[in-house]
């Protein structure tokens, strides 16, 4: 079995005002370090085999402070990015909420291709090992729906660097065929 330590990162300014920030590189606020700080707290005693995170910048800063006491250098992973809002991108919530979703928009079943693509490596690559891994709101629900074999509406949402704890062997449910959608939680 390998142990996951799912993350969201901390709180950015575009968490605080409700702005979509799919692949905007945004940064944590000082709550956001706070919150990081808190949980590297949390997590400085457990053995981690190996930290991996999201390539946007909210997740490798969230990620580097959690890496310090474990003298490790967090590994970049796309896999973990946050859901493409297209054109939606740095959209505010409340003005997008029920209207129809561009056309460029990533897909829910991308997404949930993805998370099963970032299991089945971290299986493959980290057999019996503990791993934490730092990424986004939306797509850390997604991460679980694919392991729960629950759709996106049925994981409640990540708050900013909540950790969840799930234990992943080799057979993955196959959740490529999920639908719905969801305005999430960057």
């Amino acid at each position: 079995m390998t142990t996951l330590y799912l993350t969201r990162h901390g709180e950015t300014e575009e968490n605080a005002k409700r702005i979509l920030q799919g692949l905007l590189q945004t940064k944590l606020t000082p709550r956001g370090i706070e919150q990081a700080n808190a949980l590297k707290e949390k997590l400085k005693d457990i053995h981690f085999d190996a930290i991996l995170c999201s390539d946007l910048v909210r997740a490798m800063d969230t990620a580097s402070i959690l890496a310090n006491p474990h003298h490790q250098e967090p590994v970049q992973n796309p896999l973990l990015r946050e859901r493409d809002w297209g054109s939606w991108t740095g959209a505010y919530i409340p003005e997008i909420r029920g209207k129809d979703f561009p056309a460029d928009v990533e897909s829910v079943e991308h997404m949930f291709k993805r998370a099963h693509t970032f299991l089945k490596y971290i299986t493959d690559h980290y057999p019996n090992q503990t791993i934490l891994a730092v990424g986004h709101g939306l797509m850390d629900r997604v991460i679980e729906a694919t392991i729960k074999g629950k759709t996106i509406q049925e994981v409640p949402v990540f708050t900013n660097a909540e950790v969840r704890i799930y234990e992943l062997s080799g057979n993955l449910i196959d959740s490529e065929n999920q639908t719905g959608d969801i305005i999430a939680d960057n």
